[in-house]
């Protein structure tokens, strides 16, 4: 059965925090704060050294009826109390898989990487949503390991749990992660034409296929193709669905 330790890997050991190291904190939680303020996503921070979060957005996305309080003192309690027992495994597995690759990852190239994945939470009514959870380094001791992370939560456009990638930033490919085969391949991002995101961007802003045909100068049925080509893109199939998906993998 699994328990809070097993978030936290032997790999990933924070013990003792340096003072030059601790210099990087100067007020960087009031960053985090005003950029909870502007977006609809919930955002926490992981300090690895507590074992334990050091900021909670009272977004209610994440909060499961609890305060942001509530769930600063919990802790990763939180994940027994309102992640689905299947997914309370994988959330185990993902820790373990992530930090055995972050730890073959050139120390100067670590605060770069992201992993992302998806899991149901509980909610109030008792019916689950599947959230999609994107994690990054804030901190790193001055041995590479991470001392602070920050996550960021939004509702997937996924169909089920999992979907486990791994991203660096300024490279086009996707380390997608095998559940079944338990092995790591690799993939090129899905790039969209300059049409297929205008017609995104417009979508996004409530136009209608027609108005979309005005305003880009193209045909209603040259609109509606390059909406079946995202769809295909994407793996998505409406309009609704293919702005979360772009704008949670930062393609508009």
């Amino acid at each position: 059965m699994a328990n809070v330790n097993d978030f936290f890997s032997h790999k990933n050991t924070v013990k003792k925090i340096t003072d030059t190291a601790r210099i990087q904190l100067t007020d960087y939680l009031e960053v985090i704060k005003a950029f909870a303020r502007t977006t609809y996503k919930s955002i926490y921070v992981i300090d690895y050294q507590e074992k334990g979060f050091e900021y909670v957005s009272d977004n209610p996305l994440f909060l499961c009826g609890y305060t942001a309080e509530e769930i600063k003192d919990m802790g990763y309690q939180f994940y027994f109390n309102c992640v689905t027992p299947k997914d309370l495994d994988l959330l185990v597995k993902i820790n373990t898989i992530g930090f055995d690759f972050y730890d073959k990852i050139p120390l100067p190239e670590r605060k770069e990487y992201t992993i992302s994945y998806d899991f149901h939470l509980k909610t109030p009514s008792g019916k689950p949503i599947l959230i999609n959870q994107k994690l990054t380094p804030l901190f790193l001791t001055e041995k590479g390991k991470i001392w602070k992370a920050m996550c960021l939560v939004s509702l997937s456009n996924e169909k089920e749990s999992g979907n486990i990638q791994i991203t660096r930033k300024g490279y086009q490919q996707v380390f997608i992660y095998d559940l079944k085969g338990s092995f790591w391949k690799v993939n090129e991002k899905r790039m969209l034409t300059e049409q297929e995101i205008e017609v995104l961007q417009l979508s996004a802003r409530g136009f209608t296929i027609q108005q979309i045909s005005e305003t880009i100068c193209l045909s209603t049925d040259t609109v509606k193709y390059h909406r079946k080509k995202l769809y295909e893109k994407l793996g998505v199939t409406n309009i609704s669905e293919a702005i979360v998906y772009a704008t949670n993998n930062r393609l508009i």
